[in-house]
C-alpha cells in the first residue's frame, strides 16, 4: 500500500536539548520526503544547539556536546532544511505538540516567517490514541471483557479499577501479587517524590527540582544559593503536596546546617 498523495509529504523527527519548545533547541533533524510517485529521499542533520545538551537528555538520545560541537548551526542550515520541505505536508509522532512547533521556533529566531497556513500535519500518535483508547472503559473492556456502564460515576470506576488489576495480575506473568512491586511498577520512573514529579531523586538520591531555572539542581544547593526562591514556590500555582513536601526538606536542611556551623 502506498499514501495517496497530491504533493510531497515529509515525515519528520527531531532530537533536542529537551522538551521546552521556547527555549530547547534541535540537536538532530531526520526528514524522510515522499513523492505522489511514490520516490523517497532522506537526510539527516547533526545540528549545533549554541546551548549545552544536558546529561539528562544526553542519556535519552546519546548525542554529546562533543558530537555536535563542530557541526552546522540551525541558522546555517535552514536554507536547505527549506528548499526541502517547502510546499511539502508534514507528518510526525506527537509532532503537533512538540516537534512542529520546535521547529517554528527554530525558523523564527532565523528570521524566516515559518506558517503553517496550508500545510496539511499528521500526528501518528493522535491517530494512535484516537483509535486504541486509553480510557478506564477500554481498559476494563480490554482486560475484562466487560462493558463498563455508569462510566465516570466514582462508584462503577472504582470498581472496575479493582477488576482490571487483578486481570492484569493475572495477565501478565511479569506482574507480582504484591503491593510493594504493583507501586513501584506503576509509578513512572519510581523517582518522584512529590507526585506531581516537580521534586526528583537523582542518581545520587539527592533530591533535585525538575523545571525551572534550578533545574537539576538539588534542593540543598538551591537554599543555600537562593532561599528565596523556595518562598515564590509557596506563593506560585504548584500542587500543596509539592509545598509540603519542599517545606519538609528545607526544615531538614536547615537543622543540617545549624548543626554543622
Amino acid at each position: 500500500m502506498s499514501l495517496k498523495l497530491e504533493r510531497p509529504i515529509i515525515f519528520f523527527d527531531l532530537e533536542t536539548t529537551g522538551v521546552n519548545i521556547v527555549k530547547d533547541r534541535i540537536v538532530e533533524m531526520s526528514i524522510l520526503k515522499i513523492y505522489p510517485n511514490g520516490h523517497k529521499e532522506s537526510k539527516t542533520w547533526l545540528i549545533n544547539p549554541t546551548i549545552p545538551i544536558p546529561q539528562e537528555t544526553i542519556d535519552i538520545h546519546n548525542i554529546t556536546n562533543e558530537k555536535v560541537a563542530n557541526e552546522p548551526t540551525f541558522k546555517e542550515l535552514y536554507k536547505d532544511i527549506l528548499s526541502i520541505i517547502n510546499n511539502c505536508d508534514l507528518a510526525g509522532y506527537n509532532s503537533n505538540k512538540f516537534d512542529i512547533p520546535l521547529l517554528a521556533e527554530e525558523f523564527l529566531r532565523c528570521e524566516y516567517d515559518f506558517s503553517m497556513d496550508n500545510v496539511k500535519a499528521i500526528d501518528v500518535q493522535n491517530i494512535f490514541h484516537k483509535l486504541e483508547e486509553r480510557t478506564l472503559s477500554a481498559a476494563y473492556k480490554f482486560y475484562c471483557n466487560k462493558e463498563l456502564i455508569n462510566a465516570h460515576s466514582a462508584e462503577a470506576d472504582t470498581l472496575a479499577t479493582y477488576e482490571i488489576l487483578l486481570a492484569q495480575i493475572n495477565k501478565y506473568d511479569d506482574i507480582n501479587n504484591d503491593i510493594e512491586f504493583l507501586s513501584k511498577f506503576s509509578t513512572r520512573g519510581n523517582k518522584s517524590i512529590d507526585i506531581a514529579g516537580f521534586i526528583k531523586l537523582n542518581d545520587k538520591n539527592q533530591e533535585i527540582i525538575t523545571f525551572g531555572k534550578y533545574k537539576g539542581k538539588t534542593i540543598e544547593n538551591i537554599f543555600n544559593d537562593n532561599p528565596g526562591y523556595f518562598s515564590w514556590i509557596n506563593q506560585a500555582d504548584f500542587p500543596l503536596y509539592t509545598k509540603k513536601v519542599l517545606k519538609e526538606l528545607i526544615i531538614k536542611i536547615r537543622l543540617k546546617n545549624k548543626f554543622e556551623d
